[in-house]
């Protein structure tokens, strides 16, 4: 073709490419997320989509609408005796080596638990990251799906005012964040610069392209995953959670010398637990207790003792003032039962924690 009558053609094929780029601007509030084969064509996730391992048939997306429509809580019908209980946590919930069912959701609903005359069914809603904000915002969306119970398992690493805007779930969910301030009062800074505030530009296609291209990945993994029910990369091996430590009682910038309510989120915690008016049971999740070098002055690689022990102090004292049923498990599993961390358990090391919560279900239902 004659360069003078290709031309044309190129110029009008730029504009046209130029033009979707940025009228792409206009659906960009569209939540998109909430397109999902899941539920529909494939059976619903048992818990929420993480990790970056294709032999896991699975991706983390920051994307909150797209990890609730791909989970099995969006596409269940509640029924008449069905006792829904949410579980709320970090990676130790939603079960870092562990199987659908050997995490804490998977061994409860294998004790055929009942409650208030009712069937439990416990929906794992944890996600790897320790953040009290994360947690706080799966609480807020997850109170949609008539829970009659939220189980909320948290430990001091979710505590750290720096920690609350370090999870990429929430960094990458500033209109969240700010609906979150705003419904909660909470005193923080919508517009704390570890935020990602897109600008005119971060909304085109150009540079949503990564974004859109995660959907339909895990859209695609739906096909693996559902016909082999694989959702995490097992390693054969793994190094296993440090029990000997440096002679080191520094814990962020804590402040031994002064109230350490004062120096945590909270307010963060608080304004969770207020949201409902359904019971919520709060879990202060097992940990590694280490009796290796420098265990007299740390717990685990996470905790000096000092911080910790002033931790859950503060913790029993607001409970018992705000009448919280509250579990201090933190001693509950033994140092072997945990795996490459010092909050993620073994399966015999779940199954102590899912009879202790278990048991919590019943009584406070009861």
């Amino acid at each position: 073709m004659p360069f003078p009558r290709l031309f044309p053609i190129l110029l009008k094929t730029t504009l046209l490419l130029v033009l979707f780029n940025f009228a792409f601007i206009l659906i960009s509030g569209f939540p998109l997320g909430k397109l999902s084969l899941y539920n529909k064509i494939f059976p619903g996730r048992e818990r929420f989509p993480f990790g970056e391992n294709q032999r896991g048939y699975n991706l983390s997306l920051f994307n909150l609408d797209a990890m609730f429509a791909a989970h099995v809580l969006v596409g269940t019908p509640k029924t008449d005796d069905e006792y829904r209980v949410i579980l709320i946590g970090d990676s130790s919930v939603w079960g870092t080596l562990l199987t659908p069912e050997q995490n804490l959701a998977g061994q409860l609903n294998s004790q055929n638990i009942s409650a208030c005359g009712k069937n439990v069914r416990a929906y794992n809603l944890g996600y790897p990251y320790i953040s009290l904000l994360q947690e706080l915002m799966i609480l807020d969306e997850a109170l949609k799906y008539q829970p009659d119970m939220i189980v909320w398992l948290t430990t001091l690493e979710s505590f750290p005012k720096e920690k609350q805007f370090g999870a990429p779930l929430v960094a990458n969910s500033p209109d969240r964040v700010k609906q979150l301030i705003t419904n909660y009062q909470l005193p923080l800074d919508p517009n704390d610069p570890a935020i990602n505030h897109p600008t005119t530009w971060d909304r085109t296609f150009i540079q949503q392209r990564k974004d859109l291209a995660n959907l339909i990945r895990l859209q695609l993994y739906g096909v693996p995953w559902s016909a082999t029910g694989i959702d995490q990369f097992y390693s054969a091996t793994y190094e296993r959670a440090q029990t000997d430590f440096d002679a080191d009682e520094s814990f962020y910038d804590i402040k031994q010398n002064k109230p350490l309510r004062d120096q945590l989120s909270l307010d963060i915690l608080d304004a969770g637990l207020h949201a409902t008016n359904i019971p919520i049971v709060l879990v202060n999740e097992p940990i590694l207790v280490s009796n290796g070098k420098n265990s007299d002055i740390r717990y685990n690689f996470f905790y000096p003792r000092w911080a910790y022990d002033e931790y859950r102090v503060m913790l029993s004292e607001y409970t018992a003032q705000q009448n919280i049923p509250y579990l201090d498990l933190w001693d509950l599993v033994p140092m072997d039962e945990f795996t490459n961390s010092g909050v993620h358990l073994t399966p015999f090391g779940e199954s102590l924690l899912a009879e202790q919560v278990g048991d919590a279900i019943k009584n406070i239902c009861e």
